[in-house]
């Protein structure tokens, strides 16, 4: 099979490889659709963080849907099997550390990833456990049940803590994820709904996916603007997705007393904080997201593409076969392309 394997150095490079062969417990599956992450634009630029975890040689690559095509010994038909349409929960947890063992597994203590410490799915076929399987609806076409994934960092982050519901919200980071809660944010019935980044075009499509209000930091005084936008109170909520420290910066000076912060962006680095003024004076409640839960959120997740109340085909800024993925790549890298998917069986 043709697969991307990243090697110990910048890019990534097609392969032809075996096709892999479930194992206990395991299904094989078909990839029909592949996103790409800022996860694997990290492990494409092999920056220090890659360096310091991927082990290259490997196949990279998590967001993914496609059919389950064979099943590996003792998977329980009532939960997958072959004919299936699935997509993949990426997080694998060890099932017996002390969060898997209370509900949490998608902080598990051994937590490794599909496709950055486990053989990933940039191929034409890939095997996961048969429990990380989530079985969609036939009918759900393939690119937008391969962004369920991603989506539901999105879902997390907004539904967290008192949720966003008839409450002000800042989005800092209008990338993939942002504008997916942009989404979730109205669907959820937040008041108002602000949004901040340094590309144009992002706001743009914040905007179309139901920001009330947009500001470029680059042109405006964030603080200012979000306080001016409520009656002087700052938000309710902070979705913060962009890790950059000014971002950051900004959007706990735009947060109300009392007031709570949903975390999601990764910053390079270690960041300068007011600790005693953004958290500890204003008691303001600050929640750490880690990917989703198992799998409270993917029925979230579910329910909000079903019913319509999100279009998340409105994120997806290319359809390309795999072969092309050099070109999708660096559009990202280039700032160019917003979600693109990558199509394995498309020659």
């Amino acid at each position: 099979m043709r697969a991307l394997s990243k090697e110990a150095r910048p890019g990534a490079l097609m392969i032809d490889a075996p096709e892999p062969t479930p194992g206990p417990g395991e299904v094989l599956v078909k990839v029909m659709a592949t996103s790409i992450c800022g996860t694997d634009m990290h492990i494409y630029n092999w920056d220090g963080w890659a360096q310091s975890r991927f082990p290259a040689p490997m196949v990279f690559g998590h967001e993914m849907t496609g059919e389950v095509v064979a099943v590996g010994q003792g998977v329980n038909p009532d939960m997958v099997k072959v004919g299936d349409h699935v997509s993949a929960e990426t997080h694998l947890a060890c099932g017996h550390c002390y969060q898997c063992r209370t509900g949490r597994k998608h902080i598990c203590q051994n937590l490794r990833i599909l496709g950055v410490d486990a053989p990933g799915i940039f191929a034409e076929y890939a095997v996961i456990p048969a429990e990380n399987a989530w079985v969609n609806d036939p009918e759900m076409p393939w690119e937008i049940a391969s962004l369920q994934e991603p989506f539901g960092n999105a879902v997390q982050t907004v539904l967290a803590g008192p949720g966003v519901s008839s409450r002000t919200v800042l989005v800092t980071g209008c990338g993939p994820i942002g504008l997916m809660a942009i989404q979730v944010a109205r669907a959820s019935g937040a008041s108002l709904i602000i949004a901040t980044d340094v590309n144009e075009r992002r706001l743009a499509l914040a905007r179309s996916m139901g920001a009330d209000l947009t500001i470029n930091p680059l042109a405006q005084d964030v603080v200012r603007t979000v306080r001016d936008a409520t009656r002087g109170n700052g938000v309710d909520a902070l979705l913060e997705f962009s890790g950059n420290q000014t971002a950051i910066r900004q959007g706990f000076g735009a947060l109300t007393y009392g007031g709570h912060a949903s975390m999601l962006g990764i910053p390079a680095g270690a960041i300068e904080f007011d600790l005693a003024n953004d958290i500890v004076f204003k008691a303001a409640t600050v929640i750490g997201i880690s990917g989703r839960k198992m799998f409270e959120t993917w029925y979230q997740v579910r329910e909000l593409v079903t019913s319509g109340k999100v279009d998340l085909g409105a994120v997806i800024s290319h359809h390309v076969p795999l072969s092309h993925f050099e070109e999708v790549f660096e559009a990202v890298r280039a700032g160019e392309a917003i979600k693109p998917v990558m199509l394995p069986q498309e020659r």
